[in-house]
């Protein structure tokens, strides 16, 4: 489906279970696009995920937060996006091997990301 052999390593713990919330949204699926792995809505990501396999790296993520991106980049473990996405509004998160992970923050961001990148008819489903 990628557009790379490359897959990333699965997801474990809770890092799985950041996966597992953002693919419940209505029409995700997940991508490997340069062998990493994107959660999109259609053809569009609204979250990239590397990481938390196992391998001691850590996780991390990147959203898209148009509302709250200036009050996200208040956190010691965030930065913009590079690539030029953060002057788009995205945000990435990283997190040390072993390192619990912020899970209702991560799910609103998911969220907040999800209702900017998604199709308004879609958006609209999502409390």
């Amino acid at each position: 489906m990628g557009h790379d052999d490359k897959t990333p390593a699965p997801l474990t713990g809770e890092a799985a279970a950041i996966r597992d919330f953002a693919m419940s949204f209505p029409e995700a699926h997940e991508d490997f696009p340069w062998g990493e792995r994107a959660i999109k809505v259609r053809k569009k990501a609204f979250v990239f995920m590397g990481s938390g396999g196992g391998s001691g790296e850590g996780f991390g993520l990147s959203v898209k937060l148009p509302h709250s991106n200036e009050y996200a980049l208040d956190y010691p473990f965030t930065e913009p996006t590079h690539y030029g996405l953060g002057r788009h509004g995205w945000v990435s998160a990283k997190f040390g091997p072993g390192e619990a992970l912020p899970m209702d923050l991560l799910r609103a961001w998911i969220t907040e990301s999800y209702k900017a990148v998604a199709p308004k008819t879609l958006a609209k489903t999502v409390d």
